[in-house]
C-alpha cells in the first residue's frame, strides 16, 4: 500500500527518527523496515498496531481508510455496548 509507505515515512520524519532506530524498535533489519517505506512489503498486524500506538494514530489512518490521524477513545457509554 503506497499510502502506508508514505504515512510511515512522514510520521517517522516528523519525529526526526532514523530508519535504523525504527528498525531496532521493531526488531527488524534496517532493510526490513525500509521495505515498508518503499512499499515493497507490508508489516504484520501486530507491527501495524505497534506503529499506530507509537505514532499515536489509528491503524485506519496508517492504511489510508481515514485522513484523520488522531485516535478516538471510546466513551464509557460506548464501552458498555
Amino acid at each position: 500500500m503506497k499510502i502506508l509507505a508514505t504515512r510511515l515515512k512522514d510520521l517517522r520524519e516528523g519525529r526526526r527518527i532514523y530508519q535504523r532506530e525504527m528498525a531496532e524498535m521493531l526488531g527488524l533489519s534496517m532493510r526490513g523496515y525500509q521495505s515498508y517505506e518503499t512499499n515493497t512489503s507490508e508489516p504484520k498486524l501486530e507491527t501495524l498496531v505497534f506503529l499506530a500506538d507509537y505514532f499515536n494514530v489509528s491503524v485506519d489512518y496508517l492504511l489510508g481508510r481515514t485522513d484523520v490521524p488522531g485516535m478516538r477513545k471510546k466513551s464509557s457509554r460506548e464501552k458498555q455496548d
